[in-house]
């Protein structure tokens, strides 16, 4: 008698304890997730890079065609595995298809399709591109190369996309020249639409394809849509699920959005217009909780002692991107070094550091303040007592610029004062692996009166440039869009100088304070501070500047991104921190003063 189904011939059943646990990748990694002892199913949705839009100078390009986009239900894994390589599609750059997605799971490979280019107008007219959906066909004055191109290429059951839909051309009037669509996940895209011979409509992308699979429903692969020319009528819509939307009149197509897989809008009039790039891809992996089918009470019991019978159990841990920023260091006055920017890990969109695991606990927050005639405050993430699991993560504080004597270590160093050396940033060290390093040295002090800039997050201060010389620039930062708003973050200071000399930059990236010369006898005027919340080390000054006129370094910030799927057993404090949701189905906490989150069982 067959026990795994209820004594009934011919049918096999199988139970998996995953707790619906979905892991999402947005980078590449070389394991898609470990699975849990009593996962032995898992889902899993692969969608590809977007294709970018088609250019033009006189005409219309064809929007991008969607990245390829299959879920794969009930794949059999074992339990306590790593899982294979997870290599995530790149949007296409305009006229260029996008790039494919995959995941490895037991020996399998699953695969989509990066999404195909939409066709280029004029001058050098040229098809639209094939792919996982494909890209819309272009218009211009003459008939060539108009039509659309195929999708679910390699072709995949079900289909991992739709073809893109024809441009439109006139001889007579470039008001009637438009664009098609690119084809989406779950729709093909729009064929451009020329409702008179002098006015003309860009086709719509195609419609993405809704999943549920991280616990909230997100459309992916939209295709992007169809440019036009000039005149009356409209440019092509983007398609649900990331599809930028098309250029008209000069106008450059939008790009499809990050980690939806969406196409390019192809661009629309003269003199050079771009097509938008399109959207990435991601990865899903979710461990099921199933057990379908008839069951014995012998069966049952064995599953449960297996550790493989599903019982509602909520996922925990549940893993966390980060991104921790210490507070910078002050620069000094007296021919001062700059502040080193505030120490800086992270490991959303870093190929080489994993999140954190969270559990149920409350766990603080402190946000480190920015050096005053000081180093900057560390930054950390420490769980309080009763918090399951163990969080424990710091950035070191900027190191505080030197005027003749000392100098500061750090997140990023110190710039060097009149003749000295700059100071040591990642100290201490942070390795890759935990999202470091924190930072950079300082700059080194070239003589001649004038001082160094300060460490940044992305490249080390400037030295000096020796007698009557500039200060050096404070290192440059790095742009970060954890929350899914670009900004600059952990630039260095700028070096002061002796008067006639002239001081140094803040940091290239904009988050470091820039130092001022001094004025001879009289007390210098204060240098810049870093701004609030980038991590910036502070401006150095020149002779005659007491502490009061030397720039500040500016304070830190965390910024914790999670799937929806747990969001409602989260809390932050106090409300001055917000939460919002980003694409990939998550959402961002970011805090900008000292608090807590918490996870409720």
């Amino acid at each position: 008698m067959a026990r795994s189904n209820g004594g009934i011939i011919g049918v096999s059943n199988q139970s998996s304890f995953g707790k619906n646990k979905a892991t999402s990748s947005t980078s590449n990694t070389p394991s898609a997730a470990t699975t849990q002892p009593g996962t032995r199913l898992v889902d899993t949705l692969v969608v590809a890079g977007g294709g970018g839009g088609g250019p033009t100078s006189g005409g219309a390009g064809g929007g991008g065609g969607a990245g390829g986009v299959r879920a794969i239900s009930s794949i059999p894994v074992c339990g306590n595995t790593a899982l294979g390589a997870v290599v995530i599609g790149g949007g296409g750059a305009a006229y260029t298809d996008g790039v494919n997605s995959s995941v490895v799971i037991g020996s399998t490979t699953y695969t989509s399709e990066g999404g195909g280019k939409g066709g280029r107008s004029f001058p050098s007219i040229a098809d639209a591109g094939t792919g996982g959906s494909g890209g819309g066909g272009q218009g211009y004055t003459t008939e060539d190369l108009p039509n659309g191109a195929a999708g679910n290429t390699p072709p995949t059951t079900p289909p991992q996309g739709n073809p893109g839909g024809d441009g439109r051309f006139s001889s007579s009037s470039g008001c009637a020249q438009a664009a098609g669509g690119g084809g989406g996940a779950s729709g093909a895209g729009t064929p451009a639409d020329q409702p008179t011979p002098s006015s003309s409509n860009g086709g719509a992308g195609g419609a993405g394809l809704a999943s549920t699979i991280t616990g909230s429903s997100v459309t992916y692969g939209g295709g992007g849509g169809g440019g036009k020319r000039m005149g009356s009528g409209s440019a092509g819509a983007g398609g649900a699920g990331g599809g930028g939307a098309g250029g008209k009149a000069n106008n450059d197509g939008t790009a499809g959005t990050v980690n939806t897989g969406g196409g390019g809008g192809g661009a629309g009039g003269e003199p050079n217009e771009s097509g938008g790039a399109g959207g990435s891809g991601i990865v899903v992996v979710k461990e099921l909780n199933r057990a379908s089918g008839v069951w014995s009470m012998q069966s049952v019991f064995s599953a449960r002692n297996q550790g493989t019978w599903p019982d509602g159990t909520v996922v925990d841990p549940f893993t966390v991107d980060y991104m921790i920023l210490a507070g910078g260091g002050s620069g000094r006055g007296g021919i001062g070094g700059g502040g080193g920017a505030g120490g800086l890990v992270y490991s959303y969109g870093n190929p080489n550091a994993a999140g954190i695991e969270f559990d149920t606990g409350v766990y603080d927050v402190t946000i480190g303040a920015g050096g005053s005639a000081g180093k900057g405050v560390n930054t950390t993430i420490v769980g309080q007592p009763g918090a399951v699991g163990s969080v424990c993560r710091t950035a070191s504080g900027g190191g505080h610029g030197p005027g003749p004597g000392g100098c500061g270590t750090g997140g990023s160093g110190a710039g060097g004062g009149h003749n000295q050396a700059g100071s040591a940033g990642n100290t201490p060290a942070v390795p890759t692996a935990l999202g470091g390093p924190q930072g950079n040295n300082g700059g080194g002090g070239g003589g001649g009166y004038a001082a160094s800039g300060g460490g940044g997050r992305g490249g080390v201060g400037a030295s000096s440039s020796g007698s009557g010389g500039a200060g050096g620039a404070g290192g440059v930062g790095i742009t970060l869009s954890v929350d899914n708003s670009p900004r600059q973050f952990a630039g260095g200071g700028g070096g002061g100088a002796y008067n006639p000399g002239s001081a140094g930059a803040g940091s290239p990236c904009g988050s470091g304070g820039a130092g001022v010369p001094g004025t001879g006898p009289t007390t210098a005027p204060s240098s810049s501070n870093g701004p609030v919340n980038r991590g910036g080390g502070g401006g150095g000054n020149g002779e005659s500047a007491p502490p009061s006129n030397t720039g500040t370094g500016g304070s830190g910030m965390v910024i914790l991104r999670y799937p929806n799927a747990v969001a409602p057993r989260i809390s932050i404090a106090p409300g001055t921190n917000t939460t919002g949701p980003v694409p990939g189905c998550q959402t961002a906490a970011s805090f900008t003063v000292t608090g807590t989150f918490t996870v409720s069982s």
